[in-house]
């Protein structure tokens, strides 16, 4: 298994790494502006295309330049929806295919334009079929009824990808149906919120939303497969986003460790301290291993895909979480605060730890695959 980066992938992480260093560094201080920073990625640099076909306006790359993009601006603490537009909805638009998402991708590529996955209810947790969210044909249309919870980024999307039930009980795995909606749409309310890491998230009411027939995306009845290659990429994606605030961590935490002085010497000079960020160094290594498995097995066959998606995120949930509480701890009280880069990147750490189910969740979808594995 090759673990190397060509040549254009290592011109790709570089100059995204330099350009957000010198341009959008984090400065607790100083509040960054999520937008221009988004319009830079799309239309500068054009990253948000990455993982997008030339013809749709991308670059032609795929889950290695996606961990890589993913990675850095988790070193850089980005402020933006990577993951949930341009990973998960721009993939998901990319497979259900059509007049309407064929339009909409090179808008999602350039920045112009964004949209969100809304898949997540009240009683659903991990659960992509559990679906209670409802979608009538109305004449030449559609009509959609119900509610989605914690929508990561769609305060400022332009366009939801909405989970309905088209057919089916609640949680039969036939009858989940994708749908394209305006986020300004007629019977549509939202309630935006920050979630623990600052980033923006909504609750969102549907109340006899009326769509168009082409709002449909695939087939009717048909999109928990897309629904679940999409998701697995995203995690991929996040454990990439992960590993590089993991670094980011600790690195902070060495160099804070070596300035810092107690009873006259350095901190970074006890062998306590020094057994302690070696353990972190470990931890984050791993969790940088656990991206690369992701991203090598996320193009793979669905079951090989998903064993290897749940292996690296309880690896990234774990080892993400023993960085930060580290990090923190060495950093003493000062640690928690907002003056210290290193609280602001624990919360970010805290989030993914929960974001796509956490290390518990994970470690019980790995099994079960394994059984379904040794039971063909």
């Amino acid at each position: 298994m090759d673990l190397s980066l060509s040549d254009e992938q290592v011109m790709l992480r570089d100059t995204l790494t330099r350009y957000l260093a010198q341009s959008f560094a984090f400065d607790p201080h100083r509040p960054r502006d999520a937008g221009a920073l988004w319009q830079a990625l799309g239309r500068d640099l054009g990253v948000l295309g990455a993982a997008l076909p030339v013809e749709a306006g991308g670059l032609g790359g795929g889950a290695v330049e996606t961990m890589v993009i993913a990675d850095a601006l988790g070193e850089a603490l980005a402020p933006v929806p990577y993951i949930e537009t341009a990973v998960i909805a721009a993939g998901l638009l990319k497979r259900a295919g059509g007049e309407r998402a064929e339009a909409l991708l090179p808008q999602l590529a350039d920045g112009s334009v964004r949209a969100v996955l809304a898949a997540g209810e009240a009683d659903s947790r991990q659960a992509l079929e559990a679906v209670a969210t409802t979608a009538q044909r109305n004449g030449n249309g559609w009509t959609i009824d119900g509610e989605k919870v914690v929508v990561a980024g769609a305060p400022g999307a332009d366009w939801l990808l909405v989970t309905a039930r088209t057919a089916g009980g609640p949680r039969d795995v036939r009858g989940v149906s994708l749908f394209l909606v305006p986020a300004d749409a007629a019977g549509l309310s939202r309630h935006d919120y920050a979630l623990i890491d600052g980033l923006p998230a909504s609750d969102l009411a549907f109340t006899a939303v009326t769509l168009p027939a082409d709002a449909l995306l695939g087939e009717e009845g048909s999109a928990l497969p897309l629904l679940e290659q999409a998701r697995d990429e995203g995690i991929a994606a996040l454990c990439a986003e992960a590993a590089g605030l993991a670094r980011k961590m600790l690195s902070d935490t060495v160099a804070y460790t070596k300035e810092r002085k107690q009873f006259g010497q350095p901190l970074a000079s006890f062998q306590a301290l020094q057994h302690r960020m070696v353990d972190m160094f470990i931890a984050a290594e791993q969790a940088t291993s656990a991206a690369y498995l992701a991203a090598l097995h996320v193009e793979g066959p669905a079951a090989e895909r998903a064993r290897a998606v749940s292996a690296a995120k309880a690896t990234v949930a774990d080892a993400v979480r023993f960085v930060g509480q580290n990090a923190v701890q060495l950093h003493g009280g000062m640690g928690m605060t907002d003056e210290l880069a290193v609280g602001h990147y624990f919360r970010r750490a805290t989030a993914i730890e929960q974001q796509f189910g956490a290390a518990d969740h994970h470690a019980k979808r790995y099994a079960a695959l394994m059984r379904q594995e040794l039971q063909l």
